[in-house]
Order: C-alpha cells, then sequence, then structure tokens
C-alpha cells in the first residue's frame, strides 16, 4: 500500500488526495516529530508561567479573558472539544473526513501548534487504521477554521463520540480505538485549540474538486467535439491561430483538445451546404453554443488553475491560533479565516455552473429538428411514437437550473458569532459543500450530452450509409459508451439506466480514456 511521509514543510495535492481516496497509510518523518517536540516544550514553558496565554491558559472566543488555573486546563481543553462538537444533519463523505483529518495532521507536523508528538501519532493511527469521525452536514462558518468539523474529530482522538469503522459500521469511538489498539489521548495544554483551528475542510474539499474538474473539463471538451460532428458544424473555428490571439491558455487548450477529437472527420465542415441527401442548411457560422465552446470551458480551466494556486499556497501553510514561533513566542493572529478558500470554491462554482449551462445548450440543439440540420426530432426512432431523448434534457436543464442557483457565493454571507468576538467569518465549509454537490450535477449534465451526441452520430453515420464518416476518436467513443451499457439509436427504452452508465463513464475518467486512446494524452 502507498505510504505517504509528512513532513514540516506541508503536503502537496497528490498526498491529499491518496489518504482521502486511496486509503494511503501515513507516516509523520523524523524532522516533523523533532519539529513537535520543540514547539511543545515552548508551550511547556509558558504553560507554567505567570502570564495568561490565549489557548494555554486562557478561555476561547468571547470567553478568552479568563485566565484558567493549571489544575483546570486538561478540563478546559476537554471541554473546548466536547462543546464544539455541535454539527448536526446528514454525514459528510468519508473522503471528505479523511482529507480534513489528513491536513491537521499535516499543521500539526509543521511544528507551529505546539502539541505533543503523541497527539499527531494517535490521529496518524486513526487514519491508517480505518476509523473515520462522524462529521455532519453543518457547523462550520469557516472562520477559526472548520471548527464544529474538526472537534468531531478530536473528540474520536479522546475515544468519545462516534466513528465509522473499516467495516463501515459506525460504533462508538472507544470500542472502535480498543480493537485498534489505539490509547485515547487526554489532552494538554493547547491541544484542543491546536486540533479544530483550521480551514481543513473546506481546503480538502477544494483539492478533491480541483481533481475531479480537471477530468470534468476534458470530458466537456470532447463531449463539445462530438456535438459539433453531429451537427456538422466547422472546425475552422479551433484553429491555433485563432486563440492566439486572445491569449487565454485555458481556452487554447479546451480548441486544441476539440481539434484533435474532430480530427479525421468526414462530418465536419459540411455547415454551408447538404451532405449526401440530407437537406441542405447553409450556415455562416455555427450557434454559440458551439463555436465558443473553447471560451467557455477554457475560463473555466483557467479558474481551475486559480483554485489550484490557491490550494498549493494553503498546503504550505500552518493554519492556527494562536501560533507557536521557533523564536518562543505564542502569537494570535488571524490565518484560519477561509476567505482565500472560499472564494476561490465560489468562483469554481460559477465555472461549473456555466459549462453546464452551455452544454445543456448543445444538446437542445441536437435534439431540436428545426436546429439539428437533418436528425430527427429528439433523435427519435419514430418520432410521435417515440420519444427519444426528450425528457432527458428535461432532466439535463434541472441540473442546470440547480447549479445556477449554487452559484450563488456562499463567501459574500457572513454571520456575526461568539458574542461579536467572532464579527466576520469566511462561510467557506459552506462554499465546498455546494461546489461537490455542482460538480456531480456537472457530471450528470455532461453525461446527457454524450448520450445524445453519440447517438446522433451514428444516426448520421446510419443515415449516410457508407463510411467512414465519424473521426476515429469519436468512433472509439461512441463504442466504449455502447461498451459500458448505453443504448444508441432505437425505439424508446427505459432511459434512466442509460443516464446513470452514462454518468458512471464520464465521472469515472472512462470517457478521457476512450478518447486519449486515439488522440493521446489530452489537455
Amino acid at each position: 500500500m502507498h505510504t505517504v511521509v509528512v513532513e514540516p514543510s506541508g503536503a502537496g495535492a497528490d498526498d491529499v488526495l491518496a489518504v482521502a481516496r486511496g486509503g494511503a497509510r501515513i507516516e509523520l518523518s523524523p524532522a516533523a516529530l523533532d519539529g513537535i517536540a520543540a514547539a511543545r516544550k515552548i508551550v511547556d514553558d509558558l504553560a507554567g508561567g505567570p502570564d495568561p496565554v490565549y489557548g494555554v491558559s486562557t478561555g476561547f472566543g468571547a470567553l478568552a479573558v479568563r485566565h484558567v488555573d493549571p489544575a483546570l486546563r486538561g478540563r478546559l481543553q476537554h471541554s473546548l472539544v466536547v462543546s464544539h462538537a455541535a454539527g448536526m444533519g446528514p454525514r459528510v463523505e468519508r473522503e471528505v473526513v479523511r482529507a480534513l483529518m489528513f491536513l491537521r495532521l499535516k499543521t500539526l507536523a509543521s511544528g507551529y501548534t505546539g502539541v505533543r508528538p503523541v497527539v499527531a501519532e494517535t490521529m496518524a493511527a486513526v487514519l491508517n487504521a480505518g476509523i473515520t469521525p462522524v462529521v455532519h452536514e453543518y457547523g462550520s462558518l469557516g472562520c477559526s477554521g472548520d471548527l464544529a468539523p474538526l472537534a468531531h474529530c478530536a473528540q474520536v482522538l479522546m475515544g468519545e463520540g462516534e466513528a465509522e469503522g473499516p467495516d463501515g459500521t459506525v460504533r462508538p469511538a472507544a470500542e472502535l480505538l480498543a480493537e485498534a489498539g489505539i490509547e485515547p489521548v487526554v489532552l494538554r495544554e493547547k491541544e484542543g485549540l491546536a486540533l479544530i483551528n483550521g480551514t481543513d475542510g473546506m481546503l480538502g474539499m477544494l483539492v478533491m474538486a480541483c481533481a475531479d474538474l480537471e477530468r470534468l473539463f476534458t470530458s466537456a471538451d470532447i463531449a463539445a467535439a462530438l456535438t459539433l460532428e453531429a451537427l456538422m458544424g466547422t472546425e475552422r473555428v479551433l484553429a491555433p491561430e485563432l486563440h492566439a490571439v486572445r491569449p487565454h491558455p485555458g481556452q487554447a487548450a479546451s480548441a486544441q483538445n476539440m481539434r484533435r477529437v474532430l480530427a479525421g472527420s468526414g462530418l465536419t465542415g459540411r455547415h454551408q451546404s447538404g451532405i449526401d441527401g440530407l437537406p441542405a442548411a447553409p450556415r455562416v457560422q455555427d450557434a454559440y453554443s458551439v463555436r465558443c465552446a473553447p471560451q467557455v470551458a477554457g475560463a473555466g480551466r483557467d479558474t481551475l488553475a486559480h483554485a489550484r494556486l490557491v490550494a498549493e499556497r494553503e498546503l504550505a501553510a500552518a493554519v492556527d491560533n494562536p501560533l507557536v514561533l521557533p523564536d518562543g513566542r505564542v502569537e494570535s493572529n488571524g490565518n484560519f479565516h477561509g476567505a482565500p478558500v472560499g472564494y476561490v470554491l465560489d468562483f469554481l462554482a460559477v465555472a461549473v455552473a456555466d459549462l453546464g449551462s452551455i452544454s445543456e445548450r448543445r444538446t437542445d440543439r441536437l435534439l431540436d429538428a428545426n436546429r439539428s440540420h437533418g436528425l430527427p426530432p429528439f433523435l427519435a426512432h419514430d418520432p410521435g411514437v417515440d420519444s427519444g431523448l426528450m425528457i432527458a434534457q428535461y432532466t439535463q436543464a434541472a441540473l442546470v437550473s440547480e447549479n445556477k442557483r449554487l452559484a450563488v457565493p456562499a463567501s459574500v454571507d457572513s454571520i456575526p458569532s461568539s458574542a461579536m468576538q467572532e464579527d466576520h467569518v469566511s462561510m467557506g465549509w459552506s462554499a465546498a459543500r455546494k461546489l461537490r454537490t455542482a460538480i456531480g450535477n456537472l457530471t450528470r449534465i455532461v453525461a446527457v450530452e454524450l448520450v445524445a451526441a453519440t447517438r446522433a452520430l451514428e444516426i448520421r453515420e446510419n443515415t449516410l450509409g457508407r463510411g467512414p464518416v465519424l473521426s476515429p476518436a469519436a468512433r472509439a467513443v461512441v463504442a466504449a459508451v455502447r461498451g459500458a451499457g448505453v443504448a444508441g439509436p432505437g425505439t424508446d427504452r427505459f432511459t434512466a439506466p442509460d443516464l446513470a452508465a452514462a454518468e458512471a463513464f464520464v465521472g469515472e475518467g472512462r470517457l478521457v480514456a476512450a478518447a486519449e486512446g486515439v488522440t493521446g494524452p489530452l489537455a
């Protein structure tokens, strides 16, 4: 099994994905353990002194004015965790919790938090044992970090609360730790605060969203190319010299992807005349949803590139309050504020909504006999008796509409908390949660366009009665889609299973793999 070694310098996106989705094991490097121990010595020295230090010898938030007696400091940290484990609603996904815990461990390993090595070692052991704390949908405002989600994880380290075991069953955390041979942690000064004060949940979801969107942007380019081909549009708008005069890198990448998928097509370029007996439908230009596909998808790609930059910076950060500095100071700060992450999560939701919107417009064009240049209404076998993909487009439109609602930014909102001590919050967790939903919807939207485009291509080929007509890449995609259980042209049948199979085909990366089998690696 793959092992991720946690170093003081931070973590990479691949590390997060390996732990969250791949179940990779975790090891703390000797350098990380040394740094943790050095920072802990600073905390121990301050804990023995007379001066109040936030997080060490005081209360929290609006209660930071109280100096806490040494005899009560263990209770202080325990109380912090259990009181902040106040989430409600459905459980969040296992991969999100694993990403959240790994990223908190990454910060502990930075040597800026002041926990004892045993705390970090216990967190690594819990992850390696496949124990996943129960974390709820609601509870984070994205400032002072993802407090409630992280508190539910910290509670499990103490042997309290509930968690999902390796077999998927939710049980008391104490039982799961005992079975794994893990000793619960008894928290000391600063440790409860260090376990819950970070942007780890929203960051983990951003890292996974970036990985998913990288695949989806390429999938959308492939689907757009197939639609252009099925509509007998022109590939001349994809020429590199046209995109060079507007030098957005994402736009150039999308145009190149489409051009490579369409290479060798016998259907493209027929936009100004009929083709072998099909009705002539002279067009000077294709519709925007076809012609501007690289511009829209490319803008999304550039947004994704910015989001990756923010994620990389955050992955290299140590987010905690207060921070234990190497010179012995313990300083309060505002690095836990989730604005940098929340903004890009919202930016991506806008890009996702617009990419889905243009995909749906292309699908509608394929299904409309007045605009599809010779294709049957709704791609039906016997229109009037058969409805074809009419209602598949309804489903797609519903998903597009939902994504438009999810594109409303969460990060522009703020609700004061903690008796106005925490009077401006990021709502980054909420931005991350809605982006995950939007990405799932986009996968379905692209899948519907794929179903329509592949059916339209086969209808074109069957109508022409000769070949080769399709581009080699399109032919490979059509064959792979049919192999995945999605029906081609024919009389009506139960549509939902076809759409579900297409969704899995796109979501699992098989669409990209099928095209790349001909084109080579796409951007």
